[in-house]
């Protein structure tokens, strides 16, 4: 039977007190957001405490804030008929790592939310050591984010070549890449190149800016 989400929340709070940068429930499961400095300690916590117990970390991801909350006419990540966030739900900082935690013991679900203290150069601390599984999504997050987590025993990319510029799921990644890779067979091996296919336009129209895809006249197309 799962455990009922008033308890774990009670629970969280007894256990964290002022740790707990937030606590909210959506979609029958609860997120909380915890702070860098307290990360290692709190899921540490997580995983031992009788009464939380989540043995077992299902998957971690990083995210890219950087457009969150913008206005379409701004420029932002919003259409017409989306839902904006409150002003009060805008993250302050960029890049964040999620934690999708299970107890088997108590038969529940949590996520946790850790945002990087620093923009351009994200760092949190690995969580391998916490939970082995971690290590190939760390590797993952460090590849397309850019986010480095201290202590990992072998952080290097895992789904990119070695060598590949910039990390392709940050917002302001170009659509087409920096640069583009083919076999060469005179010296007969792989050459990187500047990118040679055109920019395609699939950002809509109305989030544009004037200068989309290089070309000031594409801005109204």
């Amino acid at each position: 039977m799962a455990a009922d989400l008033g308890t774990l929340r009670a629970d969280l709070t007894s256990s964290f007190g002022d740790k707990l940068v937030s606590l909210e429930e959506r979609l029958g499961e609860l997120t909380v957001v915890i702070r860098a400095a307290d990360m290692l300690a709190a899921l540490t916590r997580l995983r031992d405490a009788p009464g939380l117990r989540f043995e077992q970390m299902l998957d971690l991801c990083g995210v890219d804030y950087s457009a969150y909350g913008s206005d379409v006419s701004e420029g932002g990540a919003y259409f017409a008929s989306d839902d904006r966030p409150a002003a009060s739900a805008i993250h302050t900082s960029r890049f964040a790592v999620v934690y999708n935690l299970l107890s088997v013991t108590h038969n529940t679900r949590l996520r946790v939310r850790i945002y990087a203290e620093e923009d351009d150069f994200p760092v949190l601390a690995s969580v391998a050591e916490i939970w082995p599984a971690a290590n190939w999504y760390e590797r993952e997050a460090f590849d397309l984010y850019g986010i480095v987590f201290t202590g990992h025993p072998d952080l290097r990319r895992i789904l990119t070549d070695y060598g590949f510029v910039g990390n392709p799921f940050r917002k302001d990644f170009p659509l087409s890449g920096n640069v583009e890779m083919r076999y060469d067979p005179e010296q007969q091996r792989v050459v990187y190149q500047p990118v040679s296919i055109e920019p395609r336009e699939v950002t809509p129209r109305i989030v544009r800016e004037e200068n989309y895809a290089g070309n000031p006249e594409r801005g109204n197309g």
